[in-house]
């Protein structure tokens, strides 16, 4: 009976969490009710009255894809899993699911307290990324061209 995840479920269940806060920050966004009986300026005021959502969604969007392309970027060279990287993974997809509720925060209010933790929320997913690599380097679940590749840098 095998005690850990496989791989590739990891990777799946990763990429669903992506879509999802994607797709969740896509779905919150408040479209404005534009009635048949309003004029042309009330309707471009409804609009413009929109645009702080529209900035939260870019802005988390991209922060999320880059996530994600710097998730696959370094799961394409994971060959193996063990518990370490299943909890690893879960903890950083947490703080995945936070970016858009960091970056709603940051623009609704501006404190910087509200700063603060956006931040930590950036920081924490790009530590957990990086301990991630750290362990699957450290326990030999890389490709080994790539751990050889490891190994001859840190020679120089």
């Amino acid at each position: 009976m095998q005690s850990q995840l496989r791989l590739e479920h990891i990777v799946s269940f990763a990429d669903a969490i992506f879509a999802f806060s994607i797709t969740f920050m896509a779905i919150s966004i408040d479209i404005p009710n534009l009635a048949q009986n309003l004029t042309q300026a009330q309707v471009i005021d409804k609009l413009l009255k929109s645009i702080p959502e529209f900035e939260i969604y870019v802005i988390s969007f991209f922060v999320i894809g880059v996530y994600w392309i710097a998730y696959h970027q370094m799961f394409n060279q994971i060959v193996g899993s063990d518990p370490a990287v299943t909890w690893l993974t879960l903890l950083f997809l947490f703080f995945i699911t936070l970016i858009p509720f960091a970056t709603n925060l940051q623009i609704g209010f501006g404190y910087q307290i509200v700063f603060v933790l956006f931040a930590l929320v950036l920081a924490m997913a790009g530590a957990l990324l990086t301990i991630i690599w750290l362990h699957a380097t450290k326990n030999k679940l890389i490709d080994k061209v790539e751990q050889r590749h490891e190994d001859s840098s840190c020679q120089l």
